[in-house]
């Protein structure tokens, strides 16, 4: 194939350059690594000056954009072969197919050629038609007189054979790739999408209201728009189609031909109308929705980052509360590492009875006092609310106590899922839900990675994009986090640790198995006896498997096991002996560039060596913000415009975010409302964790909707 060529390896990567704006020496040492069998977040972090100080997702975007030149490129070779097979490749198409740079163009220019069904135009050709067709654009002298020469046992009349002529120019105009290509353009550029309420049965809470009566040109139009769109017409709730500037579109057919009669007319008519304009239509549909998609899923995958970094509420004994209704409440309080105490029911809100919720109020209280417990953590889900207010009605007596409300999106995924079985094998699906609710506000990564990232509510239409896409990126997302932030090997789950670089399912739970039967490992040398766990994996790993309190200090950092030398070389010529404030002073003062030439490092390894010196143990997600802790309840009548408050982002979507300022439901901050200035996306105001402060724009008490705005009102005047 091409690509094994040297000259096609350096178009390639001239192409990544440009597309990407990466130079090709960084490009190349990117693919040369991952050849090699170096995963992304070895590479990001071990291989900076190889590299050029690539981070994970310029990596990632580099081997994502090599792979599918590689695809395009092998589709090229199969066309141009196919149709060289044909005796038809001429050095024009040739070059067109080979400077195509999308498999869109490469189709559209093999149309022609495709070896297709037998079509109207194929049975007409066969009987010889063809002629009738050539005579018919020359517009001859009495051409159905003509067509009475043609007339055979598959078209026994003039007009059968003529209609059949017809056909041959109809295929003939719908594979002309110029007219296709300026059609494409055309719609793009100037058609209408619209839309109209099809089935109002279908849409009892008018969620598509402002979709009823739409209409935006194709080129605006923006991507959550279009899922929208999409969602509404599967549903059956819209109708969707396009308004062409339909005249435009056949005078510019009719241009291309010196002469016309009613039969070439016809022809241009239902080439344009049943042919091309529909073609168009799908591949236009297509690449919007693959364009939202992608849009859909990178929100998807920043909002997850920031969820998964999350600062975490460390040594806190923590109760988890799983709201319910008619089921009651299940409690369960885990202590500061996440161990499970005790797991409870309790029946606090409505329909219950009175006596049930003084005795719930009792029970709790008991269970706050009993475990000494700091935080109380309520799932978002149903009944939310109504156990915020009994929760904080208790806290009057337990001043010491908080609560937070924490996204539950996927607990209910955790605890029927065939880890939770093994983790809780004697309890209930809903006392499950309670445990990992509790942990995910102690520890937010080491939980979530226990659930499919799709089933953490962090997005828009992420149900109706490529499920594939969504899933490769979001676990690309997971395992960044995870690698970026370091694990604790002697307390990580199986789960945690099958997101470290180099590791697998199988090693992750090789190595819980290894430190149940050994004791706890006290140094990374040992994780290298681990069974499976060769060479190549611990390569990748090692770095990012922390030790606390082992054998030796570096364990317990990102320095990698492959610069413990030159660390010790670096700590002999400074005279360190232990990490103290002299150390510090040391490190700190280093001429970076220097040393890292006498120790045989590059700058930047040597940097990150520094860092990681300086705050042994450190965890990147302490420089975020924490949640909010909760004493009191607030409720949507309670609110007025102007009012001042704070609230932590749940939600980043391309319209706007949604705010938790703890009342029944989530206020919106529409993007108008983000900046005095142009705002592009909400992601480049507010980040999902985020605590801002905002301000009330308006409060709906019959639809219990609220807004917000990130501008004081001063300041919007």
């Amino acid at each position: 194939m091409w690509y094994n060529s040297n000259v096609m390896e350096i178009s390639t990567i001239k192409v990544i350059a440009q597309e990407l704006g990466i130079k090709a020496s960084q490009i190349q040492a990117v693919l040369d690594l991952t050849q090699e069998g170096n995963t992304i977040p070895f590479i990001a972090r071990y291989r900076k000056e190889k590299t050029g100080n690539l981070d994970e997702v310029a990596i990632k975007a580099i081997i994502d954009k090599d792979k599918s030149l590689r695809a395009l490129a092998e589709r090229k070779e199969t066309v141009l072969a196919k149709i060289e097979e044909q005796g038809k490749l001429t050095p024009e198409l040739k070059q067109a197919i080979q400077t195509a740079d999308k498999l869109a163009e490469v189709e559209e220019l093999y149309l022609p050629y495709k070896e297709k069904r037998r079509t109207k135009a194929t049975l007409a050709r066969e009987a010889g038609l063809a002629d009738l067709t050539r005579l018919m654009l020359q517009n001859v002298p009495d051409l159905e007189a003509q067509a009475s020469n043609f007339i055979n046992q598959g078209f026994p009349s003039t007009d059968k054979a003529l209609a059949g002529a017809v056909d041959i120019l109809i295929e003939v105009l719908s594979e002309d790739n110029r007219l296709r290509s300026w059609t494409y353009n055309e719609i793009w550029n100037y058609s209408l999408l619209v839309s109209s309420l099809k089935d109002p049965s279908l849409d009892d809470k008018q969620v598509f209201q402002i979709y009823y009566d739409f209409s935006e040109k194709v080129k605006d139009l923006q991507g959550y728009r279009v899922l929208a769109l999409n969602r509404g017409e599967k549903l059956g709730v819209l109708k969707v189609n396009f308004e062409h500037h339909l005249d435009k579109i056949i005078r510019f057919y009719e241009a291309r031909f010196k002469i016309r009669n009613a039969y070439i007319d016809e022809a241009i008519s239902k080439a344009a109308k049943t042919k091309i304009i529909p073609a168009m239509e799908r591949r236009i549909r297509s690449e919007l929705t693959e364009a939202a998609e992608d849009g859909a899923i990178s929100l998807f995958s920043d909002n997850l980052r920031h969820l998964l970094l999350v600062s975490p509420l460390k040594g806190k004994v923590v109760l988890g509360f799983d709201p319910a209704f008619r089921t009651g409440a299940k409690l369960a309080v885990v202590d500061q590492t996440g161990k499970l105490l005790t797991t409870h029911v309790i029946y606090p809100v409505a329909p219950a009875s009175q006596a049930k919720i003084v005795k719930s109020k009792e029970e709790l209280a008991e269970l706050l006092r009993t475990y000494q417990v700091e935080i109380i953590a309520i799932g978002n889900g149903t009944a939310s609310r109504e156990s915020e207010a009994f929760v904080a009605d208790i806290l009057k007596d337990f001043p010491e106590v908080s609560y937070v409300i924490v996204n539950e999106s996927g607990a209910s995924v955790y605890s029927a899922s065939q880890l939770a079985r093994q983790e809780f094998p004697d309890l209930t699906v809903e006392k499950r839900s309670a445990i990992s609710i509790a942990r995910r506000l102690q520890d937010p990564l080491a939980e979530l990675v226990k659930i499919d990232p799709k089933s953490i509510g962090v997005g828009q239409y992420q149900h109706d994009v490529s499920q594939k896409k969504l899933s490769e990126n979001l676990d690309f997302v997971v395992e960044t986090v995870v690698n970026q932030v370091g694990v604790n090997v002697n307390t990580a789950s199986p789960a945690l640790l099958s997101h470290v670089a180099g590791l697998n399912k199988t090693i992750s739970d090789n190595i819980v198995k290894f430190r149940e039967e050994k004791g706890r490992l006290t140094s990374r040398a040992q994780i290298r006896e681990v069974p499976r766990l060769g060479d190549k994996a611990f390569e990748q790993a090692a770095g990012f498997l922390r030790i606390p309190n082992g054998d030796n200090i570096l364990d317990n950092t990102g320095v990698h096991p492959e610069s413990y030398p030159a660390v010790q070389e670096l700590f002999s010529r400074l005279e360190i002996s232990q990490l103290d404030e002299d150390a510090q002073e040391k490190l700190q003062a280093l001429d970076v560039a220097q040393m890292a030439g006498d120790l045989g490092l590059g700058a930047e390894t040597l940097k990150d060596i520094i860092a990681d010196l300086l705050k042994p143990g450190r965890d990147l997600r302490d420089d975020f913000e924490a949640p909010t802790l909760r004493q009191d309840v607030l409720e949507l009548k309670d609110l007025e415009v102007g009012q001042k408050l704070e609230g932590t982002v749940r939600n980043v979507v391309d319209f706007g975010a949604f705010v938790d300022v703890g009342v029944h439901e989530d206020g919106l901050i529409h993007i108008s409302e983000m900046s005095k200035n142009f705002v592009k996306h909400p992601s480049q105001v507010v980040s999902v964790g985020d605590i801002v402060t905002v301000w009330v724009s308006k409060v709906d008490l019959n639809r219990e909707k609220l807004n917000l705005s990130l501008v004081a009102p001063s300041e919007s005047n």
